[in-house]
């Protein structure tokens, strides 16, 4: 298979067979405008992270993640490695930590073994690039 799937945080999830899938999908119906709704949510989201990573500081790239987790966890604790948020954005594992520690010096964070508690949400918006707000409106337009 040419892709992998990584489960960011714990939560609930739904699982069904792809055959079952494929068939709701082929009926047309609500089932079907759903997911191409999301797809086109997730396209907006790939497409903006592509543009993000290559002209945004590793800090507005980790505020973007971390508002984008936020919104889609609803806590404001957040239980990831640094090595998961390396892979996540695409940088080294050196550059999150500077960007983190930026982030808990100025009061946004605090970030303790794996353990991210986001202490100011408004810093964090002050910080992030605007690929923060497209990403968001575009999945509340489409899915919200």
């Amino acid at each position: 298979m040419p892709n992998r799937a990584v489960v960011q945080s714990a939560g609930a999830a739904f699982r069904m067979k792809a055959k079952a899938l494929q068939d709701e999908f082929a009926l047309g119906g609500k089932f079907q405008q759903l997911l191409l709704r999301y797809t086109q949510a997730l396209i907006t989201q790939i497409s903006q992270t592509a543009v993000c990573n290559r002209l945004h500081s590793v800090e507005q790239q980790l505020c973007r993640w971390l508002l984008l987790s936020r919104d889609r966890l609803k806590t404001d604790e957040l239980i990831m490695t640094q090595e998961l948020i390396a892979d996540m954005l695409g940088v080294r594992r050196e550059g999150v930590t500077v960007a983190a520690g930026r982030l808990q010096d100025a009061g946004a964070i605090s970030y303790v073994r794996g353990r991210i508690q986001i202490l100011d949400r408004k810093k964090l918006e002050e910080t992030v690039c605007e690929c923060y707000r497209v990403v968001k409106d575009e999945f509340n337009r489409l899915l919200g």
